[in-house]
């Protein structure tokens, strides 16, 4: 008996300690060193508008639907765009249902850029990403919505693809992926146009 409040004693203080150190003093330590070496990030990579008005975060998509402005890629998330519910549609290269919906988007994004039956649509623009979530757009996408938005803000286009070309992300290291486009980033550059 006397061993085994001695072990239990023991195991009680040990639990405690690690309690304290992996509940309190380690996560208070790694708080502490992102806000010290990477305060944006730690912070959720928040953009704020040329007021101080926090406007969304550089890694969430929003909904935009106004023709003055770039649209997102499709969103499976909840009802779209919606943190809480992430995920994609996990519909596969065979399903009927997903065929379907980018015959539909494929339309759909053609009307509202004025494209002609036979340009070709990035897969960008009709797909939904695997989070729902991506908050960039490729490069031939937003190329493709610039006529639209310098028509619907009576800008010459060579300002939206100034603009365009001033907020385009490069290749990671210069070889992994694609050019893309933040679209909040974008759009609240456009803002700032006259």
């Amino acid at each position: 008996m006397k061993t085994l409040l001695a072990d239990l004693r023991t195991s009680l203080f040990l639990t405690l300690i690690f309690a304290v150190l992996l509940c309190g003093v380690y996560p208070l330590a790694v708080w502490a060193g992102a806000q010290t070496l990477f305060p944006a990030q730690a912070n959720g990579s928040l953009i704020t508008d040329a007021a101080g008005t926090v406007r969304g975060s550089a890694l969430l998509a929003q909904s935009f639907t106004s023709p003055r402005y770039f649209h997102p890629r499709p969103s499976a998330a909840g009802t779209g765009y919606d943190a809480t519910a992430s995920s994609g549609t996990n519909l596969g290269p065979t399903s009927q249902k997903l065929a379907d919906a980018i015959k539909a988007r494929v339309a759909a994004y053609r009307t509202t850029n004025a494209l002609s039956p036979t340009t070709p649509v990035p897969a960008d623009a009709v797909t939904a990403s695997a989070s729902g979530l991506d908050p960039h757009i490729s490069l031939a996408n937003a190329q493709l919505q610039a006529p639209r938005i310098a028509a619907a803000r009576n800008l010459p286009l060579p300002q939206i693809t100034a603009a365009l070309a001033a907020d385009t992300h490069t290749r990671d290291l210069g070889i992994f992926g694609e050019p893309t486009v933040n679209v909040l980033q974008l759009n609240l550059a456009l803002d700032q146009l006259h």
